[in-house]
């Protein structure tokens, strides 16, 4: 079983930044693909980032391409996100998952692709 911790949540005016950090427990995460999401109140769950189990290859959708950023430290278990330029939009609480897999390079980019939930940290950004 894996367990997943967020930390790194916050309050940030528009134009911030903030780093959120994926600990994981139970397992290394060398044998895991790992993703970011997000869900803010009355919409769907959507994936802001994910990273293969080598860290080769990343995956961004459009709304956070270029100001987003996935990143993984095998060595302490941990998987990054770095936000830059904040938007209000961006407000959400934001929740890390993982899965096992074989294949190196690829990204998982639907929910139901993952198996471990965090319990997600809250974003707010002030306008």
């Amino acid at each position: 079983q894996v367990q997943l911790a967020e930390t790194g949540g916050g309050l940030v005016q528009a134009g911030g930044s903030l780093k959120l950090s994926c600990t994981a427990s139970g397992r290394t995460i060398s044998t895991l693909a790992m993703g970011w999401f997000r869900q803010a109140p009355g919409l769907e769950r959507e994936l802001v980032a994910a990273i293969s189990l080598n860290g080769a290859t990343t995956y961004y959708p459009d709304s956070v391409k270029g100001r987003f950023t996935i990143s993984r430290d095998n060595a302490k278990n941990t998987v990054y996100l770095q936000m830059n330029s904040l938007k209000p939009e961006d407000t959400a609480v934001y929740y890390c998952a993982a899965r096992m897999t074989v294949y190196t390079s690829m990204t998982y980019r639907t929910g139901n692709a993952y198996t471990y939930w965090g319990q997600g940290t809250q974003v707010t950004v002030s306008s």
